[in-house]
């Protein structure tokens, strides 16, 4: 209890975690973005979200439609625009490839979860 005027309870419920050399952030995980635009990324920090998975390409018509990045090279474009973000982001590859290569090819160029 650091905070001035602020009571937290630790109760039976409460798990104690060791934080000594870690960066720890509180906050919430939104796991279904349709990344449209970055302006989103601020919305959601302000109302308390610090981590988004999704997917897209940006402002395109098929990304309103789906939360999946379609291959390594739009994977790629997505992860390098992220650079510019304070937010843990996650990129969702598709997952619905008749042959196990196309989908190695979205992992490997960082996708860290595969949808169908």
């Amino acid at each position: 209890d650091i905070q001035p005027r602020v009571t937290i309870i630790i109760g039976p419920g409460t798990e104690v975690i060791a934080g000594e050399g870690k960066i720890l952030t509180a906050g919430g995980f939104d796991t279904h973005i349709h990344f449209i635009c970055p302006q989103q990324i601020d919305e959601a920090l302000m109302s308390g979200v610090t981590s988004m998975l999704g997917g897209g390409t940006g402002p395109a018509h098929g990304t309103f439609a789906t939360t999946c990045t379609p291959g390594p090279w739009h994977i790629a474009r997505m992860i390098q625009a992220a650079d510019a973000f304070p937010m843990n982001l996650g990129f969702a590859g598709k997952g619905n490839a008749s042959r196990p290569a196309a989908l190695e090819e979205m992992v490997e160029a960082g996708a860290c979860s595969l949808k169908l």
